[in-house]
């Protein structure tokens, strides 16, 4: 299959939708598919074997971190040279918005895939109001692919409680070769506590943002005296984040990737994530990989990679005592937290790249195999 990926965020960004992509064009082109990847100019022309034809883009006033591409003429000839089997548009905004006008007006088949909750992100950046005009949206858009694609079953939920049709859940995947507990290690350990490996370590990697609630931490820290806290990621709320943790054991790490990013999980003693507006939470399949027991929010995509008691914890996010009462839980029981860490990283055992992408080939396959294109709802 020649496929034509057109998304909003790709290399060299880090977050999970780049992590899922990446993985994503890296096993199409080993199963022997051809894939062109159409996103905001990031300087790289090739990832894989696969062209990335990057456009020019500015950025987003709330987010500076991501880049809004507006399509241009020149990618109808990029794409008709290419001669696509199919489009997939992935989180369509601006850009994906040309990937489905070229849909149509070359008749190719269309797959577009939902990977960030931006009706509940609007809520956190004062804009709640728009939250109904913005699932109209999606709907208008959404219902022109042949397929819908999300990534966990509350997705699938939520899309299609808001009129959303077609919608398939597209599995999983973690990297276990480069998330394993072996990585752990002292030094790491000191080093995300600046200098007190002995103290229980907290962690959080991600988008230092305001829809990863990351300032309800706070109050775990507080409760637990002698525990450290080390977010790893950066992002437009890390000056907040910064002034709302003062006076508190917390250590910005900034980015880590590769080896350096499997260790600190490994090494840390629980992972924390308070999110509510999650898809999947792919961050916490990496934890999981790592040996790194999860204390995560009851919301969104979450529970499809969490079992409460089982690989990990959930709380009540609308308790403000639940992820104290589950973080205290974690500590105080050394058998526990093993017993979490082997089942942890059974769990994210199940679920390879390799198998998450076989899966979307044959979703590519059921499109190409029904062949017209729906009516515009």
């Amino acid at each position: 299959m020649r496929i034509a990926l057109f998304t909003e965020t790709f290399l060299p960004k880090v977050d999970g939708i780049v992590t899922r992509l990446s993985h994503t064009v890296d096993h199409l082109q080993r199963m022997g598919d051809q894939v062109m990847v159409f996103s905001p100019d990031g300087g790289l022309r090739e990832y894989k074997g696969a062209k990335i034809c990057g456009i020019p883009g500015f950025p987003l006033p709330l987010y500076p971190e991501l880049k809004l591409a507006l399509p241009r003429p020149s990618i109808r000839q990029i794409l008709e040279d290419f001669n696509p089997d199919l489009i997939h548009i992935v989180n369509p905004a601006v850009l994906g918005l040309g990937g489905l006008y070229y849909a149509k007006s070359l008749d190719v088949p269309l797959v577009a895939s939902y990977h960030t909750h931006l009706p509940k992100y609007l809520e956190h950046y004062g804009l709640g109001m728009l939250e109904g005009m913005l699932w109209e949206l999606l709907k208008a858009l959404h219902n022109q692919a042949q397929i819908n694609l999300c990534t966990s079953t509350a997705m699938q939920e939520a899309l299609t409680s808001h009129g959303i049709e077609r919608v398939e859940v597209w599995q999983k995947g973690v990297d276990t070769e480069l998330f394993r507990p072996e990585l752990a290690s002292q030094a790491v350990r000191s080093h995300l506590s600046q200098g007190h490996p002995e103290s229980p370590i907290l962690l959080y990697v991600g988008r230092l943002s305001a829809e990863k609630e990351i300032d309800r931490i706070k109050p775990v820290l507080e409760a637990i005296p002698n525990a450290r806290l080390a977010l790893v990621g950066d992002g437009p709320y890390r000056q907040d984040l910064e002034k709302h943790f003062e006076g508190t054991a917390t250590h910005f790490v900034g980015y880590l990737t590769g080896e350096d990013l499997g260790a600190a999980f490994a090494s840390a003693d629980a992972f924390i994530f308070p999110s509510r507006t999650e898809t999947l939470g792919l961050v916490l399949l990496e934890a999981m990989a790592a040996g790194c027991p999860v204390i995560a929010a009851n919301a969104g995509g979450i529970p499809d990679i969490v079992t409460d008691g089982v690989n990990g914890y959930l709380f009540d996010p609308d308790d403000e005592q639940g992820a104290i009462a589950a973080t205290h839980r974690l500590l105080e029981n050394q058998i526990e937290r093993e017993v979490l860490r082997r089942n942890a990283r059974l769990e994210a055992e199940k679920w390879g790249w390799a198998a998450a992408t076989r899966q979307l080939q044959d979703f590519y396959q059921s499109v190409l195999a029904a062949g017209v294109m729906p009516s515009a709802a």
